[in-house]
């Protein structure tokens, strides 16, 4: 229960624990950056850590000089990268032994070939959207994995989606972070950060389960 606890203050607390950090280890807080972003990222089973608030408040704080915008950038764009290269490869190797093909019964070959398809049609533009939604953005490179997406279209849209979300949401920490109306209203934002994407894609996957039940809709 400690351990929730801690992870729950810290993700709607981000900005404290950040600067707490920076005082305390300095230089050391773009490692502790990169483990961050590359494990929310790269390990399917941890989606619950802060990823939006975290570029934002990274940004925010290199606008008042406590941390280099650009070394923060340039660490946080190669964890994304990397982060979501390995959830791929992880649902590449994995998702074949997992479901042992034809030979098990977890195994649909419609299922797979519909996502595969899916994923060879749209899946430039859902691994760049998935950036900016919480837990989507852990599971669409894995999933892009177990479908065999086309390995240098993944990596090419990976690196587009990360230079997008990384400067997208540090610039915009870096330039309205420190504004007083959203130090103020900061906790609110980074619910907001947390939840508003979050809803946005259980609504589109429920719209989606309507389409796909209605005959001529599916893939």
């Amino acid at each position: 229960m400690e351990a929730i606890s801690f992870l729950l203050d810290f993700i709607l607390h981000v900005d404290k624990h950040i600067q707490a950090f920076v005082l305390a280890y300095g230089a050391w807080v773009y490692a502790l950056l990169f483990i961050i972003v590359f494990v929310e990222t790269g390990v399917v089973v941890m989606p619950f850590l802060p990823g939006d608030s975290l570029l934002f408040i990274v940004g925010a704080l290199c606008g008042v000089g406590m941390m280099e915008f650009v070394p923060a950038c340039t660490v946080l764009l190669l964890a994304a990268i990397l982060g979501d290269q390995c959830n791929y490869m992880i649902g590449r190797y994995f998702g074949p032994k997992v479901f042992q093909w034809e030979n098990s019964r977890w195994f649909n070959r419609r299922a797979f070939d519909q996502a595969h398809a899916f994923y060879e049609r749209y899946g430039g533009i859902t691994i760049v959207l998935a950036r900016f939604m919480p837990f989507i953005r852990t599971f669409a490179p894995f999933v892009a994995g177990v479908a065999a997406m086309d390995r240098r279209k993944f990596s090419a849209f990976n690196v587009f989606g990360a230079l997008v979300w990384v400067l997208g949401i540090c610039s915009a920490g870096y330039f309205f972070g420190n504004l007083p109306w959203v130090q103020a209203n900061l906790e609110k934002i980074i619910w907001g950060l947390i939840l508003v994407p979050g809803l946005i894609a259980i609504f589109g996957a429920w719209r989606g389960s309507r389409n796909a039940a209605v005959p001529g809709n599916a893939l």
